[in-house]
């Protein structure tokens, strides 16, 4: 009995002094103290194992705050622990109190995940951010946040992880966002719906409006298959494409990805026909048509790919891409007919005449192929990626006033 008693009187001493230690705003001196009573606190008496894990939690929570984001995890862990000693009294009292608490922490995660993300910190961001969904799951936004982080750090496991719970559980992540015109400025301004109504019925706005964004839904499957994608999981990521684009068929960016999965495989034709695909739903995406063009000039389809560089041209006068590629395509079919022209072997005057012919067409294509290099200079003015490759197509033609003329261009 005399054990116990001076067991019980030293446990209070140090629950003391460890408080004295965090009033005096030296949490690591209070935990340092409670870790005397560690070994014992749980054949003490209620009232003092509620009073040691409320303290041992308020000091981890206030170090954690201070100097220790990590700590994070062990003030939550010990306020679990209070969270259990105090319902196992029988009479629980510290129920709201914990949660307080439990919500103050989440609040301090998200804060310190922000600072993270800043300093680029991203998978530690991701970390602090699905601990403070863990704390308070109604607060889905922060799962959505930490999936985000996490591919942000390249942390595709967890980044999966978190969009898989996001399905699981149905998120949407719309939300209605309220503004109204400023008389004076014209401006559209968002702001709470309440402040809108309030501006609006002052007479200061007019022009309410509810936007409501859309779901993120297809986002998250579409992310899903691209890490599947990233990590080599072809199969997953092809079933989620077909899952993602079931829920939302007229999504581009899905038919983009499905696509570029399919391209990955080897399966151009099926990759050109989700690109002719997507062009219905956006028809005037430039890139959708150089891209058709891309996968048709590979094909050796040369009359499609010049039409769909074209076509991207239209969209965009400024494309150097589609112009270079729409370059290449010409001189790639007059290159075909040096073939032809190489095997021509006698001199009869019937052979001279083919091979002036072929000739004749193959300096006509090198010359549509410097004259989209020409108009696209006109819009791109000093480019040198266009400068030297009509250069070259100069050399090729033997045209060497504009050959000397475009070396000078780029010799300066």
């Amino acid at each position: 009995a005399l054990g116990v008693s001076t067991l019980a009187f030293a446990q209070k001493e140090e629950i003391k002094t460890a408080q004295k230690a965090l009033k005096s705003g030296d949490a690591a001196t209070a935990i340092s103290a409670l870790e005397g009573a560690s070994g014992t606190v749980a054949t003490t008496d209620p009232k003092t194992a509620l009073t040691y894990y409320q303290t041992l939690a308020d000091a981890y929570y206030a170090k954690a705050k201070a100097d220790d984001q990590g700590d994070f995890d062990a003030a939550v862990a010990a306020y679990n622990k209070l969270a259990e000693t105090d319902k196992a009294s029988g009479k629980p009292k510290l129920t709201e109190a914990i949660a307080e608490k439990m919500a103050m922490i989440s609040v301090d995660l998200v804060n310190a995940a922000v600072k993270d993300n800043e300093a680029g910190n991203y998978a530690v961001s991701a970390g602090k951010l699905f601990k403070s969904y863990t704390l308070s799951p109604k607060d889905t936004i922060y799962l959505y946040y930490a999936a985000s982080a996490a591919v942000s750090g390249t942390d595709y496991d967890n980044a999966l992880k978190y969009y898989h719970i996001l399905k699981d559980i149905n998120y949407d992540g719309s939300e209605t966002r309220y503004s109204a015109r400023d008389k004076e400025t014209g401006e559209r301004v968002e702001m709470p719906q309440s402040q809108r109504d309030l501006m609006v019925k002052a007479g200061t706005y007019d022009e309410p409006k509810d936007d409501k964004t859309p779901s993120k839904r297809s986002e998250i499957i579409k992310n899903i298959a691209l890490i599947y994608t990233q990590q080599g999981n072809d199969d997953l990521a092809m079933n989620a494409y077909v899952e993602a684009r079931h829920n939302n068929p007229e999504d581009v960016s899905l038919i983009l990805n499905h696509a570029n999965l399919y391209f990955k495989l080897g399966d151009k034709e099926t990759f050109k026909s989700l690109m002719n695909e997507a062009i219905e739903l956006d028809p005037n995406n430039a890139d959708l048509h150089y891209n058709i063009g891309v996968i048709s000039m590979e094909q050796n389809d040369l009359e499609a790919a010049r039409a769909a560089y074209q076509k991207a041209i239209d969209i965009d006068p400024a494309y150097i891409n589609a112009y270079l590629n729409l370059s290449t395509a010409f001189v790639n079919e007059g290159n075909g007919l040096i073939e032809q022209m190489n095997s021509i072997r006698g001199s009869s005057a019937k052979e001279i005449a083919k091979y002036d012919a072929l000739k004749e067409q193959k300096d006509g294509f090198f010359q549509k192929g410097a004259d989209v290099l020409e108009a696209a200079l006109k819009v791109n003015a000093g480019n040198r990626d266009l400068m030297e490759q009509l250069k070259n197509i100069y050399g090729a033609l033997g045209d060497f006033v504009n050959f000397k003329r475009l070396q000078e261009a780029l010799e300066q």
